[in-house]
């Protein structure tokens, strides 16, 4: 049995996925770094709107650990860094495609559910 990042045993190929995946500014990052290509940081983080610069940081350095993500340095001045997806990342977002599908198709009403919990 897998086991997760110190938290016990992945039940499923579900919870390792999420594990990787988890929280809100992941997929916004793939989907960026899948749609645009190769990002400079401050590229990358007009990409994901809202998201803040120490965030950015933390998901990408997750991300780069779980192998997911490249970070290349040019060691020129000034220092250059750029991101881009490993082949692991490329086939995350394909398996990520059929869940935007699904939700695109359901957003009316999954933002009606969201509403009505809010009142």
């Amino acid at each position: 049995m897998a086991v997760s990042n110190g938290t016990g045993p992945y039940v499923c190929g579900i919870d390792a996925g999420m594990d990787v995946v988890g929280g809100k500014w992941k997929a916004l990052i793939l989907w960026a770094l899948d749609h645009e290509g190769t990002l400079r940081f401050g590229q990358l983080k007009r990409q994901v709107p809202g998201v803040s610069e120490k965030m950015l940081i933390q998901q990408l350095r997750e991300l780069e650990a779980d192998g997911i993500v490249h970070r290349e340095v040019y060691r020129e001045v000034p220092p250059r860094v750029e991101y881009s997806l490993t082949e692991m990342g490329e086939g995350l977002n394909e398996a990520l495609g059929p869940l935007g599908a699904w939700a695109t198709r359901h957003m009316d009403q999954i933002l009606a559910a969201k509403h009505r919990d809010v009142a």
